[in-house]
């Protein structure tokens, strides 16, 4: 099945080539709403994340929203979330919508129409989704993505303490959790990239990424937290194999700096996406100071995975 668009592994290569390696998280907590001077509500949940998006549209490779945030204050919080997302498109700033979902059957389906369908309002360019009932379950979304040329963050090694006893487990297949979780990420990245490759041979078909120094990318992504020290090595997780992004939050204000960044994902530096979202926002409210921080953390993000 041809994509709508672009596939969104290229699409993001190209963005982290000329923006560098930094996605903006667009997190409205009700402490930066009050630290902006902004009232907790709909209002100004819309004029945070708007003033925002105007901050570091087109001078990041990304932009990720956090639905919860979005969510909490209701059908208005969601249409304020309809409407970053499309101001994001409108900008041609990647938009990762990070709503974690996971389910089964028909309502795993479900979500996936919700995030990942043309025409859906909340449909940015990517979606985090969680694989812990089984990897088989995200079916839905990697078809939705696949056919559309979106991408997905699928949850793999994160930083908080109780994600271990999940993610660190040893399957019945001698395999972690979370190697379990890029094996599947790794087999659907190679079988993209290498199409990619086969119709880079027809006349006139757009080339594959990977080359003159922009690293190629498939578009199954994984989450996996900046903080986590050696999680990778001890788990059995090969991230270069996994030949995907790499969403490392917990970038700044949440305690990775260069040293974490270079330790965690060694071998797979290239294909690291750095989130970041307090440590940008709290420059706030001001357009030309969140410019600023991003611009000091693209920097710190892209000196640390060189």
């Amino acid at each position: 099945m041809t994509p709508t668009r672009p596939r969104f592994g290229a699409r993001l290569a190209a963005a982290m080539s000329a923006h560098g390696p930094l996605c903006v998280g667009i997190d409205p907590h009700p402490a930066l709403l009050a630290a902006w001077g902004l009232p907790d509500d709909a209002d100004g949940l819309r004029r945070f994340a708007l003033t925002t998006l105007e901050a570091v549209a087109g001078r990041v490779a990304a932009v990720k929203p956090q639905s919860a945030l979005f969510e909490r204050h209701g059908s208005r919080g969601v249409a304020v979330l309809e409407e970053v997302v499309a101001a994001g498109r409108g900008t041609g700033t990647l938009v990762v919508v990070d709503a974690k979902r996971g389910d089964i059957g028909s309502t795993m389906a479900a979500y996936a129409d919700a995030y990942l369908r043309d025409g859906s309002p909340l449909a940015g360019d990517a979606l985090t989704v969680s694989p812990f009932l089984g990897v088989g379950s995200l079916a839905p979304a990697v078809e939705a993505a696949a056919a559309t040329g979106r991408g997905l963050f699928v949850l793999a090694l994160t930083s908080n303490p109780e994600g271990a006893s999940v993610q660190h487990a040893v399957a019945p297949d001698g395999r972690s959790v979370a190697a379990g979780v890029a094996a599947y990420a790794a087999t659907r990245n190679a079988a993209e990239l290498a199409a990619a490759t086969a119709d880079d041979g027809r006349a006139g078909a757009p080339r594959v990424d990977g080359r003159d120094g922009v690293v190629a990318l498939g578009s199954v992504g994984l989450v996996v937290g900046a903080t986590v020290g050696d999680a990778a090595a001890r788990t059995g997780v090969d991230l270069a194999a996994v030949r995907g992004p790499l969403l490392a939050p917990g970038v700044g204000a949440q305690g990775a700096g260069p040293a974490e960044l270079a330790a965690v994902f060694a071998g797979a530096r290239g294909a690291v996406l750095a989130s970041s979202s307090r440590g940008v926002l709290a420059a706030g409210p001001a357009v030309p100071a969140l410019r600023e921080a991003a611009a000091r953390a693209a920097g710190e993000a892209a000196a640390a995975l060189a």
